[in-house]
């Protein structure tokens, strides 16, 4: 299978709700309308806005679909599909794209996000697909206040065979970084994942806390954190959307995993993420397996939400 089919096959399952409902609806307003009306252009932007696409994006994509079918030669499902994907390729091309990750000795990669997002997890399926490239891996259990977040990053070191710097629970935060980049160092490691609160307990602000952890990490590596990638649960919408903000003012995110995208209805979300936050999305998470998390391609995901797969994925998707 190759990387894109296998791309396909999995954002396709985890987009199964979205596709599903946003053609359903627009199957029966295209029946019941006649061409592209007005009836089609609102079942359109509110199955759009159910899918967590965002007001704004929603709107642009169904002013977009009013002024490209007026012209269109035949207006049904199909052409309607087929505008579709084109307009949100086009929103996607016109963000921002991925940087290009800088050739150091040693490479640091703060995880951000509120917790519950799979902030761990996330940090652990990454850490796989560095080992699984031949890289060298230390993981920074720098969750210290979240009960049971060091335990749980302790067992997936286990797991991988990779090295671990921990304190225990309720420990500063940026002493951790601190032991962890002087292990890294000294290591020789390649390849430095920081798994950050994404709450305190304590009356220090969370913000504050990651902005120290940028200082620390920049006073002792160069160009360090090269990365900051913001973890967002693909179920929480547009109010994650929000909270998601705080971390791209404060800490500057460079870009976006987006988790638990299997079995929700609300796979529109990539899309407000590059229009609302400006970010591009690296990697989409699509169920529990350590392999489940795939590099995000734009062009597969606009077909995965709105075009049925070929005959030929569907019998793979079933029998996986």
């Amino acid at each position: 299978m190759s990387a894109k089919s296998g791309f396909f096959s999995k954002v396709r399952r985890g987009l199964f709700m979205t596709h599903t409902e946003i053609l359903e609806k627009l199957g029966d307003a295209v029946k019941k309308g006649l061409g592209f009306d007005e009836t089609v252009l609102e079942s359109l932007e509110e199955v759009l806005l159910e899918a967590d696409v965002g007001a704004e994006t929603a709107g642009a994509l169904t002013e977009a679909v009013r002024r490209r079918g007026g012209s269109s030669s035949k207006a049904d499902l199909s052409e309607l599909k087929r505008i579709l994907v084109e307009e949100i390729e086009a929103v996607i091309a016109r963000a921002p794209k991925p940087a290009v990750l800088p050739d150091v000795p040693l490479e640091v990669i703060f995880l951000v996000g509120v917790n519950g997002s799979g902030k761990t997890t996330t940090t652990a399926k990454l850490a796989a697909r560095e080992i699984a490239a031949g890289r060298s891996v230390l993981l920074a259990a720098a969750d210290t206040f979240r009960a049971g977040a060091i335990e749980q990053l302790e067992i997936w070191a286990v797991r991988l065979e990779v090295p671990i710097v921990r304190h225990q629970e309720g420990a500063d935060p940026s002493a951790v970084l601190f032991d962890a980049l002087a292990a890294a160092k000294a290591r020789g490691t390649r390849k430095l994942f920081v798994d950050t609160a994404g709450r305190l307990h304590t009356k220090k602000n969370l913000m504050e806390e990651l902005a120290k952890m940028r200082r620390i990490a920049a006073r002792e590596v160069t160009g360090a954190p090269h990365q900051v990638l913001l973890v967002l649960d693909a179920t929480t919408g547009m109010n994650g959307l929000a909270q998601a903000r705080r971390f791209v003012e404060a800490v500057g995110a460079t870009g976006v995993v987006l988790t638990k995208l299997d079995g929700s209805a609300r796979g529109g979300i990539v899309l407000a993420i590059y229009r609302e936050l400006g970010l591009p999305v690296l990697f989409v998470g699509v169920g529990e397996a350590i392999d489940d998390l795939v590099p995000f391609d734009p062009a597969e995901y606009a077909r995965a939400l709105l075009e049925d797969a070929p005959e030929d994925e569907v019998r793979r998707g079933a029998a996986i």
